[in-house]
């Protein structure tokens, strides 16, 4: 289903701030070059090289003038928007100054939506996001010729969107902090996977969090779609109380009238309290956790919505393999089984990494402190954590809290590669070791994808 987009922002010849030199400003700039309008670069890190830059990306930065540290104010004069890249909160010091010069405020997925000619599909959610945008992905791709998979999944929105036409189809994973930014922006089929405290040193409460999620539907009519957890209280009471578009229920703990459910090793479709087997979760999935059969669920939810036969749709998820950095087994070495879970950032994502666990569990924790507490994951992991080794901030922190809930077998380490070490030199035959931390890895690694590839590197070095 493709529309008449709205766009709240005329950008040809205009003077247009982009905030931030990441990836994702990059991206920005190479697509208000396409929009003609006159591109500008700062970023609040001083030590950043435009020579340097310009090298990196001769495209994006042609003609742009950049500014480290500092931007003239004869410069911001003459802004007449900006672009905030998403790791750029709205109430930072430098966002307001903007606000405060009546410079209109957008991000990257709100540039970009504009210029989208084909069908888009959008989810959030605190966790499962990449596993169910990739699924997503690759079963539309079964389906459709051109099919863009973008957003917080790695490409930028702004990257792929001018590629679009009336028959593509994007699918694009969204964050929190990209959804603080939109304003016309809506997907046709959106989807809300879970809300569980995360980000609250950005958000400050779980209440502006659930509503930042919520913002992926709030311009859709019902003309849309959007899948909901029946079993998660936020995204259950948004929507049976606040949600303008169909919804569409999954749940992993009981029958439903309508909707997705599973039940006992079996999911079941119904409709109108007519139910129909799908498929079995051991016999027909690739995927470990109850975690991934929610995932699962809602990418079903939204392909048919999307119109994708139901056949096509169970031949992808039969050969959907495990997204990397998430509970991705990596190989078993002298009997232990090795498991990357480093996009397990926040606590209610490491809980379905234990959950996915069935031998005892070296478990490595620890990162980054985003301002969470530890009380339900550990609670969850004592049964199975045959011993607990942490790294980073939050090492204290979590220590505290799992000996409050009788975890006592823990380890510290002040690197990774003694993390590791320590990790084989206490594992036995039949054991398992699962790098789920819990935490962001900022501080330590550039992020989680950094992380993981470093934990498979010491795993693949390993002598059996």
């Amino acid at each position: 289903m493709s529309r008449q987009r709205e766009q709240s922002f005329e950008y040809t010849d205009k003077n247009i701030l982009v905030v931030g030199a990441g990836k994702s400003g990059i991206a920005a700039l190479s697509l208000l070059h396409r929009m003609g309008a006159r591109g500008i670069l700062y970023d609040g890190n001083e030590a950043l090289d435009k020579t340097a830059l310009s090298a990196k990306h001769p495209e994006a930065m042609k003609g742009v003038d950049f500014y480290a540290g500092k931007i003239p104010e004869e410069v911001l004069d003459t802004i007449h928007a900006a672009v905030l890249s998403p790791g750029v909160p709205v109430d930072t010091g430098f966002a307001k100054e903007l606000s405060d010069r009546g410079i209109p405020l957008s991000g990257e997925i709100e540039l970009a939506y504009p210029a989208e000619q084909g069908e888009l599909l959008a989810i959030t959610g605190t966790n499962g996001k990449t596993t169910t945008t990739s699924l997503v992905g690759e079963i539309m791709k079964a389906y459709k010729e051109k099919v863009f998979v973008v957003g917080n999944i790695g490409e930028p929105y702004t990257e792929k969107v001018w590629d679009s036409t009336p028959e593509s189809v994007s699918v694009a994973e969204i964050s929190s902090f990209q959804l603080e930014t939109i304003n016309t922006f809506y997907p046709h089929i959106s989807a809300i996977l879970n809300i569980t405290p995360d980000h609250l040193n950005r958000h400050h409460t779980m209440e502006c969090y659930a509503a930042m999620k919520e913002r992926i539907a709030e311009n859709q009519t019902k003309e849309d779609f959007c899948v909901l957890n029946y079993e998660d209280p936020y995204t259950r009471d948004f929507g049976e109380h606040r949600c303008s578009a169909v919804v569409l229920w999954f749940s992993s703990q009981r029958k439903l009238e309508n909707g997705w459910y599973l039940e006992g090793d079996t999911v079941f479709e119904a409709k109108k309290g007519q139910e129909r087997a799908l498929f079995n979760i051991h016999e027909d999935m690739n995927l470990v956790g109850i975690c991934n059969v929610e995932n699962v669920m809602a990418a079903i939810a939204m392909t048919k919505a999307a119109g994708v036969p139901e056949q096509v749709i169970l031949d992808v998820v039969r050969k959907f393999k495990a997204v990397e950095h998430r509970i991705e087994f990596v190989r078993t070495v002298g009997g232990v089984d090795y498991y990357n879970d480093s996009k397990a950032t926040n606590p209610d994502a490491a809980i379905q990494g234990i959950r996915a666990m069935s031998r005892p569990t070296i478990l490595i924790g620890g990162g980054y402190d985003k301002g969470n507490e530890y009380d339900v994951w550990l609670k969850e992991a004592k049964e199975k954590t045959k011993l607990l080794i942490l790294i980073g901030q939050t090492a204290d922190k979590i220590e505290e809290c799992a000996r409050k809930h009788g975890i006592t077998d823990i380890l510290r380490a002040e690197s990774f590669e003694e993390c590791l070490k320590l990790c084989t030199a206490n594992a036995a035959p039949g054991d398992a070791v699962l790098l789920s931390p819990a935490c962001a890895s900022w501080g330590m690694f550039d992020n989680y994808e950094q992380r993981g590839h470093l934990f498979k590197e010491y795993v693949c070095r390993l002598e059996q």
